[in-house]
């Protein structure tokens, strides 16, 4: 093998990606064995791009060691279908009212849909993703939220049986947030608490949002206020404060829960930054809001 024209050129594109490796290290040998659960929405699941990008950082975490579970709603593929089918989506409080033809239409999309295409953009990469719902094993109790919205679902019960089988082969489980009760009765549950549900259930290392945004900030008109670690005592004080967008209670109310419940620490981050589960796990700095005990 000649030796390079002009090493120093060599060097120069080389040695960032190096340095980037060597960082990376400690935290692969950190979390090699420990489960992390990913909620998946926003934009980073409907943009391909960035779905690709998604799937790639997923695969590469099970390769270093670690079991990730990816947990994906879908609202706006519910929509869609909903509207497709000739029913038009009704709301109250911000929540989707969920009849006995809306429930067959949401399980039509996330399991049907969403599920499948999540899994296959994780399998181009290798064949490791396995789809599943709440139906599958029990893995989702669930019991009625108010009777106005009909079947919409909070969870009553994890049973995490079938996700320590999958990871004892390897795979990566992708849940669809449907769930049951003991009737059989299916409910459609907001995928923000299934997946800090499932993230106690399995004393995971880690919880993390993917959203639109960058992360929670103590004044949402000021881009420079974000908050890039908390814990919970300061989460529930920014939450009564009344700083937070509507959109994100659902989801600092599972991280409360999450890392008072076992789960060492929590993050919010931007689903549209390239890699952005990559730069949050492997990097000194890291990306987004963190939530500790």
């Amino acid at each position: 093998m000649s030796a390079p024209d002009d090493l120093d050129e060599i060097l120069g594109t080389a040695g960032p990606k190096a340095a980037v490796l060597a960082e990376a290290m400690p935290y692969i040998r950190e979390f090699a064995g420990r489960t992390v659960v990913i909620k998946y929405g926003g934009h980073a699941m409907e943009d391909p791009a960035l779905a690709d990008l998604f799937a790639t950082d997923v695969v590469l975490m099970r390769l270093v060691g670690i079991h990730p579970v990816v947990v994906h709603g879908g609202g706006p593929q519910i929509s869609a279908l909903m509207r497709r089918l000739g029913k038009e989506p009704d709301f109250v409080d911000g929540q989707r009212v969920t009849d006995a033809e809306t429930v067959d239409i949401v399980r039509l999309a996330l399991v049907g849909q969403v599920n499948r295409e999540v899994v296959a953009a994780i399998n181009r990469h290798g064949s490791y993703a396995v789809g599943l719902s709440g139906e599958d094993a029990g893995l989702i109790r669930a019991r009625r939220r108010d009777e106005r919205l009909g079947f919409v679902g909070d969870v009553d019960h994890i049973e995490p049986e079938i996700l320590h089988s999958l990871f004892r082969d390897d795979l990566i489980p992708v849940v669809a947030t449907i769930g049951v009760d003991d009737a059989g009765q299916h409910y459609n549950i907001n995928a923000d608490a299934v997946a800090g549900a499932v993230a106690e259930a399995l004393g995971a290392e880690k919880l993390v949002y993917l959203t639109d945004i960058h992360g929670l900030y103590s004044d949402v008109d000021d881009p420079g206020s974000l908050v890039s670690a908390i814990d919970a005592a300061g989460l529930v004080a920014l939450r009564d404060s009344g700083a937070l967008g509507e959109g994100m209670i659902p989801k600092v109310a599972s991280c409360l829960s999450a890392v008072r419940n076992g789960v060492a620490r929590a993050h919010i981050l931007d689903g549209r930054i390239p890699h952005a589960l990559l730069l949050e796990f492997f990097t000194r700095e890291g990306i987004g809001t963190m939530v500790t005990p």
